[in-house]
């Protein structure tokens, strides 16, 4: 009896497997062509990550040096306060050896003049000093008033013009172009009946 087991196609097992075959071999080709770009585009990745690593080391080399280097500007920050009086404290030192000459000699004599004009010099070189420094007076008597360079404590009669000032109580200066104390002046003004 020659049986022919058929499926519910009608066709016999060897049929459909010789049929299915290229399709079989068609999908084998496939999945090799595929595994071919997968290598490709593991490549790539592995490339990326690569220069990822190469980026995050020279980034943190980079935060490394510049910690360092904040941590140099700061230490030379501090040092740099430090000293940065030095050359002026050493220049006012003149200006005290002045000012003990002058008590030395006021306690030999009893001649207040000589003391005036020795109090009077030492007022001159401490001035000569800090001039080098950038100190600058403000100018003030006979000005017109001006509230970023001047103090009013007062305003008097005066037969100066409204506004100027005409006498100084307490000088001001500036630092190198930036004021660090005003003057502190009277005003003249108008008096309410005249």
């Amino acid at each position: 009896m020659n049986r022919n087991i058929a499926g519910e196609d009608g066709l016999a097992p060897e049929k459909k497997s010789r049929e299915a075959e290229p399709e079989r071999v068609k999908k084998k080709a496939e999945h090799k062509k595929s595994a071919k770009l997968s290598r490709k585009k593991l490549e790539e990745v592995e490339e990326k990550a690569r220069r990822s690593d190469e980026y995050l080391d020279q980034l943190l080399r980079l935060k490394a040096e510049f910690e360092n280097y904040r941590k140099r500007m700061n230490r030379e920050r501090e040092e740099f306060a430090k000293f940065a009086t030095q050359e002026l404290v050493s220049d006012l030192l003149t200006v005290i050896d002045n000012l003990e000459s002058a008590i030395l000699a006021s306690e030999k004599t009893e001649d207040f003049r000589a003391l005036h004009e020795g109090v009077e010099m030492t007022r001159k070189e401490a001035l000569r000093v800090l001039g080098q420094w950038g100190l600058e007076e403000v100018q003030a008597v006979g000005e017109k008033f001006d509230p970023e360079k001047h103090e009013a404590v007062m305003h008097v009669d005066s037969d100066e013009e409204e506004g100027r000032i005409v006498e100084e109580l307490r000088k001001g200066y500036s630092l190198k172009g930036r004021l660090i104390r005003p003057s502190m002046v009277k005003v003249a003004g108008r008096s309410e009946n005249g």
